[in-house]
């Protein structure tokens, strides 16, 4: 794959109002162009990077926002850096954008600072300030489609009810799409507070408060309607596809397996509560797999044709 990697930082008003300062969309002969671009988020007041594959030509692509984990790819890890994205990608016609932060926030709009985290307003990020300097810079169709793992697995779900008609298309890979209850609840503050330090007070009240409720996908079904939607997990059980070949990645099976066996009955929730509403949708249950960027990506690939189909790319 031919890339050629640079940085431009980009805010939403010179995008409006001069073309990012006279900045072209880069281009390339034949395979798709990978860049990093700042984008300024007036929400957080602050810049946020921006991995981005972009095709090299043939007209206007559809977006693909990836979401990755717990640390927001702040901590390295992340689908640029832990699986074979910008192979998979190369000379599709799509434009794949994957943010860089959003570590421990759920990835949704926080009702105060955190004292550890800061200002959170993701869901303004995602769903307004970049789509619109992604919009201007790159050469786009418009449409939209979102795919998250772990952490983002739930939120990516919760987005798509918070901004109806944002996303044509939606990926939910082993995540915990639930925060109403207390299992949610639990997994919601295992990953903001035991892990990140932070107060999940600070993001949707306390504990029992109506938005806790509301950014809740299972609760909120019915708003999924209409969207395309694949929803996956495995079960637990190591094999061939978490691609663990080393006793350095055989110490993470167990923690792995632990997770993914409470996403395996968070997303067995989630496809009872469509069937009762009848929603259609596509619900993946592999017979192995821990919580790994093996089993994230075979999934990931495994969406592309239904995300592909519904976003025109």
């Amino acid at each position: 794959m031919k890339t050629r990697r640079f940085t431009v930082r980009l805010t939403m008003a010179v995008a409006m109002a001069a073309g990012f300062l006279g900045l072209s969309a880069p281009t390339a002969s034949a395979d798709s162009v990978v860049s990093r671009i700042d984008v300024y988020s007036p929400s957080m007041d602050r810049w946020i990077a921006n991995d981005v594959i972009s095709p090299a030509g043939g007209g206007p692509a559809p977006t693909f926002y990836l979401l990755t984990g717990v640390g927001g790819g702040e901590d390295g890890i992340s689908w640029f850096n832990n699986t074979g994205v910008r192979d998979f990608f190369d000379n599709k016609h799509v434009n794949v954008v994957m943010p860089v932060g959003g570590k421990f926030s759920m990835y949704t709009d926080w009702n105060a600072d955190d004292p550890v985290l800061g200002r959170n307003k993701w869901q303004t990020y995602l769903t307004k300030e970049l789509p619109a300097a992604v919009n201007a810079r790159y050469n786009t169709t418009g449409v939209n489609a979102l795919g998250g793992v772990s952490m983002a697995g739930g939120p990516v779900l919760d987005l798509a009810i918070q901004s109806p008609g944002t996303y044509r298309a939606v990926g939910s890979y082993s995540g915990c799409p639930r925060a109403g209850d207390p299992l949610g609840q639990a997994a919601v503050r295992s990953m903001v507070e035991i892990l990140g330090g932070g107060n999940a007070a600070n993001m949707w009240g306390p504990w029992g408060s109506p938005q806790w409720a509301a950014h809740d996908p299972l609760i909120n079904a019915e708003k999924l309607r209409g969207t395309a939607l694949f929803i996956s997990t495995g079960n637990g059980l190591p094999g061939p596809v978490d691609g663990i070949n080393s006793l350095a990645m055989a110490a993470g099976v167990v923690p792995g397996a632990v997770l993914e066996g409470i996403t395996n009955m968070c997303t067995a929730a989630l496809q009872g509560r469509f069937g009762q509403l009848g929603i259609p949708a596509t619900f993946s249950f592999r017979p192995e797999g821990t919580h790994t960027w093996g089993l994230f990506e075979a999934d990931m690939r495994a969406s592309w044709p239904m995300i592909a189909g519904a976003i025109g790319a």
